[in-house]
Protein backbone atom coordinates (compact mmCIF):
# COMPACT_ATOMS: atom_id res chain seq x y z
CA UNK A 1 0.00 0.00 0.00
CA UNK A 2 1.06 3.33 -0.78
CA UNK A 3 1.89 5.94 2.09
CA UNK A 4 -0.77 7.70 1.39
CA UNK A 5 -3.26 4.89 1.00
CA UNK A 6 -2.19 4.10 4.32
CA UNK A 7 -2.58 7.68 4.97
CA UNK A 8 -5.94 7.74 4.19
CA UNK A 9 -7.15 4.41 5.95
CA UNK A 10 -5.20 5.49 9.29
CA UNK A 11 -7.65 8.20 9.32
CA UNK A 12 -10.86 6.34 8.41
CA UNK A 13 -9.59 4.10 11.35
CA UNK A 14 -9.79 7.08 13.31
CA UNK A 15 -12.86 8.41 12.07
CA UNK A 16 -14.74 5.17 13.16
CA UNK A 17 -12.87 5.04 16.78
CA UNK A 18 -13.69 8.03 17.51
CA UNK A 19 -17.37 7.75 16.34
CA UNK A 20 -17.51 4.21 17.95
CA UNK A 21 -16.17 5.44 21.50
CA UNK A 22 -18.72 8.16 21.65
CA UNK A 23 -21.53 6.01 21.01
CA UNK A 24 -20.37 3.43 23.54
CA UNK A 25 -19.18 5.82 25.91
CA UNK A 26 -22.11 7.47 26.05
CA UNK A 27 -24.79 4.34 26.24
CA UNK A 28 -22.80 2.19 27.82
CA UNK A 29 -20.81 4.71 30.76
CA UNK A 30 -17.22 5.73 30.57
CA UNK A 31 -16.55 2.83 32.18
CA UNK A 32 -16.57 0.72 29.25
CA UNK A 33 -13.65 -1.21 28.09
CA UNK A 34 -12.01 0.15 25.00
CA UNK A 35 -12.20 -3.45 23.61
CA UNK A 36 -15.73 -2.48 23.02
CA UNK A 37 -14.49 0.63 20.94
CA UNK A 38 -12.38 -1.50 19.09
CA UNK A 39 -15.60 -4.14 18.25
CA UNK A 40 -17.84 -1.50 17.32
CA UNK A 41 -15.28 0.33 15.01
CA UNK A 42 -14.26 -2.74 13.35
CA UNK A 43 -11.28 -2.57 14.00
CA UNK A 44 -8.02 -4.51 16.07
CA UNK A 45 -6.92 -3.70 19.13
CA UNK A 46 -3.41 -2.39 18.01
CA UNK A 47 -5.12 0.21 16.00
CA UNK A 48 -6.68 1.63 18.77
CA UNK A 49 -3.60 1.60 20.81
CA UNK A 50 -1.24 3.05 17.88
CA UNK A 51 -3.51 6.11 17.67
CA UNK A 52 -4.79 6.28 21.73
CA UNK A 53 -2.25 4.96 24.26
CA UNK A 54 -4.80 5.59 26.70
CA UNK A 55 -8.31 5.89 27.46
CA UNK A 56 -7.69 9.13 28.65
CA UNK A 57 -6.23 10.30 25.26
CA UNK A 58 -8.92 8.99 24.01
CA UNK A 59 -11.93 11.05 25.38
CA UNK A 60 -9.19 14.17 25.40
CA UNK A 61 -9.88 13.99 22.10
CA UNK A 62 -13.78 13.81 21.97
CA UNK A 63 -14.09 16.48 24.41
CA UNK A 64 -12.14 18.33 21.92
CA UNK A 65 -13.33 17.52 18.88
CA UNK A 66 -17.03 18.53 20.48
CA UNK A 67 -15.84 21.95 21.92
CA UNK A 68 -14.78 22.59 18.10
CA UNK A 69 -17.74 21.76 17.10
CA UNK A 70 -19.90 24.10 19.33
CA UNK A 71 -17.71 27.00 18.38
CA UNK A 72 -18.32 26.19 14.99
CA UNK A 73 -22.44 26.06 15.48
CA UNK A 74 -21.38 29.02 17.63
CA UNK A 75 -20.01 31.39 14.68
CA UNK A 76 -22.88 30.13 12.20
CA UNK A 77 -25.18 31.18 14.87
CA UNK A 78 -23.74 34.87 15.26
CA UNK A 79 -24.24 35.43 11.37
CA UNK A 80 -27.81 34.79 11.73
CA UNK A 81 -30.21 37.64 10.76
CA UNK A 82 -32.91 37.29 13.48
CA UNK A 83 -30.88 37.02 17.04
CA UNK A 84 -32.92 34.86 18.57
CA UNK A 85 -33.38 32.26 16.06
CA UNK A 86 -29.35 32.25 16.12
CA UNK A 87 -29.63 31.90 19.46
CA UNK A 88 -32.69 28.83 19.25
CA UNK A 89 -30.56 27.27 16.50
CA UNK A 90 -27.70 26.67 18.45
CA UNK A 91 -29.33 25.35 21.37
CA UNK A 92 -31.18 22.86 19.39
CA UNK A 93 -28.01 21.98 16.99
CA UNK A 94 -25.67 21.53 20.30
CA UNK A 95 -28.77 19.27 21.75
CA UNK A 96 -28.54 17.30 18.13
CA UNK A 97 -25.82 15.90 18.47
CA UNK A 98 -25.55 15.75 22.12
CA UNK A 99 -22.20 18.30 22.81
CA UNK A 100 -22.63 18.03 26.47
CA UNK A 101 -22.68 14.24 26.46
CA UNK A 102 -19.16 14.19 27.68
CA UNK A 103 -20.09 16.47 30.59
CA UNK A 104 -19.80 13.54 33.68
CA UNK A 105 -15.96 12.91 32.51
CA UNK A 106 -15.55 16.49 34.32
CA UNK A 107 -12.68 16.24 36.96
CA UNK A 108 -11.91 12.49 35.51
CA UNK A 109 -9.62 13.05 33.12
CA UNK A 110 -6.73 15.77 32.60
CA UNK A 111 -7.44 18.71 31.00
CA UNK A 112 -5.01 19.84 28.08
CA UNK A 113 -4.36 23.20 27.68
CA UNK A 114 -5.54 23.04 23.78
CA UNK A 115 -9.01 21.84 25.64
CA UNK A 116 -8.63 25.19 27.61
CA UNK A 117 -8.03 27.48 24.88
CA UNK A 118 -10.98 25.73 22.62
CA UNK A 119 -13.74 26.17 25.86
CA UNK A 120 -12.47 29.86 26.44
CA UNK A 121 -13.38 30.67 22.55
CA UNK A 122 -16.21 28.37 22.54
CA UNK A 123 -17.61 30.70 26.00
CA UNK A 124 -16.61 34.39 24.19
CA UNK A 125 -18.74 33.69 21.50
CA UNK A 126 -21.66 31.88 23.87
CA UNK A 127 -21.77 35.05 25.97
CA UNK A 128 -21.55 37.57 22.48
CA UNK A 129 -24.90 35.49 21.62
CA UNK A 130 -26.93 35.17 24.71
CA UNK A 131 -26.00 39.30 24.62
CA UNK A 132 -27.53 39.69 21.16
CA UNK A 133 -30.31 37.64 21.87
CA UNK A 134 -31.13 39.52 25.32
CA UNK A 135 -29.91 43.36 23.57
CA UNK A 136 -32.77 42.04 21.30
CA UNK A 137 -35.98 41.56 23.74
CA UNK A 138 -35.77 38.27 23.19
CA UNK A 139 -33.68 36.75 25.78
CA UNK A 140 -35.11 36.91 29.40
CA UNK A 141 -32.43 39.08 31.15
CA UNK A 142 -31.51 36.80 34.18
CA UNK A 143 -30.46 34.13 31.85
CA UNK A 144 -26.47 33.62 31.46
CA UNK A 145 -24.49 31.74 28.63
CA UNK A 146 -23.53 29.06 31.13
CA UNK A 147 -27.24 28.69 32.14
CA UNK A 148 -27.59 27.47 28.65
CA UNK A 149 -24.81 25.08 28.50
CA UNK A 150 -25.77 23.68 31.58
CA UNK A 151 -29.20 23.38 29.69
CA UNK A 152 -27.74 21.76 26.67
CA UNK A 153 -25.13 19.64 29.15
CA UNK A 154 -28.81 18.33 30.76
CA UNK A 155 -30.24 17.28 27.04
CA UNK A 156 -27.26 15.76 25.98
CA UNK A 157 -27.37 12.66 28.37
CA UNK A 158 -29.09 9.62 26.95
CA UNK A 159 -32.31 8.41 28.08
CA UNK A 160 -32.91 4.90 29.23
CA UNK A 161 -32.55 2.39 26.54
CA UNK A 162 -32.07 2.48 22.81
CA UNK A 163 -32.68 5.51 21.16
CA UNK A 164 -35.75 5.77 18.98
CA UNK A 165 -38.11 8.16 16.99
CA UNK A 166 -40.51 7.92 20.15
CA UNK A 167 -37.66 9.52 22.32
CA UNK A 168 -35.86 11.99 19.93
CA UNK A 169 -39.99 13.36 19.64
CA UNK A 170 -39.59 13.66 22.71
CA UNK A 171 -36.50 15.43 23.02
CA UNK A 172 -37.68 17.96 20.77
CA UNK A 173 -41.43 18.67 22.74
CA UNK A 174 -39.13 19.26 25.74
CA UNK A 175 -36.55 21.26 24.22
CA UNK A 176 -39.20 23.26 22.45
CA UNK A 177 -40.87 23.79 26.32
CA UNK A 178 -37.51 24.87 27.25
CA UNK A 179 -36.50 27.11 24.94
CA UNK A 180 -40.02 29.39 25.48
CA UNK A 181 -38.85 29.50 29.04
CA UNK A 182 -36.14 30.98 27.84
CA UNK A 183 -38.08 33.77 26.16
CA UNK A 184 -38.33 37.12 27.62
CA UNK A 185 -39.80 38.19 29.51
CA UNK A 186 -40.05 34.89 31.62
CA UNK A 187 -43.16 34.71 34.08
CA UNK A 188 -40.77 33.13 36.77
CA UNK A 189 -37.57 35.41 38.68
CA UNK A 190 -34.71 32.46 38.65
CA UNK A 191 -33.64 31.19 42.05
CA UNK A 192 -30.65 32.65 43.48
CA UNK A 193 -27.38 33.92 41.84
CA UNK A 194 -26.20 32.35 38.56
CA UNK A 195 -23.65 29.53 38.13
CA UNK A 196 -20.20 30.52 38.01
CA UNK A 197 -17.42 30.28 35.37
CA UNK A 198 -14.91 29.70 38.56
CA UNK A 199 -17.37 26.48 39.36
CA UNK A 200 -17.74 25.37 36.32
CA UNK A 201 -14.15 25.36 35.07
CA UNK A 202 -13.20 24.01 38.43
CA UNK A 203 -15.57 20.77 37.90
CA UNK A 204 -12.82 19.49 35.17
CA UNK A 205 -9.93 20.84 37.33
CA UNK A 206 -7.44 24.19 38.03
CA UNK A 207 -7.34 26.64 34.68
CA UNK A 208 -3.69 27.44 33.74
Amino acid sequence: MSRRGRQAEAARNDLLLLEAAREVFTTQGFDAPVSAIARRAGVGMGSLYRRYRTKEELLQRLCLLAMERVVEVLEEALTAPDPWEGFAGYVRSCVGFRSGALGPVAGTIAVTDEMWRTSRTATGLAERLVARARDAGALRDDVTALDVSLLIEQFSRPAPGPDSDEQRHVRQRLLTIALDGLRAPGATPLPGPAPSATWYEGRWGTPP
